[in-house]
């Protein structure tokens, strides 16, 4: 099932999303459901508050060399924890809550993940790239943040302008 995603205002994005206490099949269907709204709004992460629902639970599916996304490179991540991160990278960052905007922002380069899978079973990802910086962005999402709070004050100004004519265009 296609969930709706939240958007950029909505007050529901901020909020601080709650661990995961009961890994079940109604938690199974959600993940579930989850993977096919961001397949089909063409996203590789989603967090679980994007679709309403303040837990700490995450998706990823990092495309392959021709932009594909498989089910079987799907990475479900329950209350994750980041360790060891190491070093920086600047670069070009979308969302699926803020559709149609990009800016340059600065995360970790690598770092290593202690998570939960669907089944409660504890996991450790070792990150890199474009799966380290999804890490990171979705996990902003559970933290009540949005890639555009790291821009700078002329960049964020910037964009407020930009969003503020777009939403006057759709009118």
């Amino acid at each position: 099932m296609i969930l709706p995603i939240i958007t950029y205002p909505n007050k529901q994005l901020k909020a601080l999303s709650s661990e995961v206490t009961h890994f079940d099949e109604r938690l199974h269907l959600f993940l579930d459901n989850m993977f096919e709204t961001m397949i089909s709004s063409n996203g590789i992460g989603l967090a679980a508050i994007q679709v309403a629902n303040p837990i700490r639970a995450l998706i990823l599916c990092i495309p392959d060399e021709e932009g594909n996304q498989h089910k079987e490179n799907l990475i479900e991540i329950i209350n994750p924890v980041i360790h060891t991160p190491r070093g920086t990278v600047l670069y070009q960052e979308g969302c699926l809550s803020v559709p149609g905007f990009y800016e340059d922002v600065e995360r970790y380069e690598s770092l290593t993940l202690h998570y939960q899978n669907r089944h409660g079973e504890t996991n450790i990802l070792h990150a890199t790239d474009l799966l380290a910086i999804a890490i990171q962005h979705e996990i902003d999402h559970l933290d009540g943040k949005l890639f555009i709070e790291k821009l700078s004050y002329n960049r964020r100004k910037k964009f407020e302008k930009e969003y503020k004519r777009a939403l006057k265009e759709k009118k």
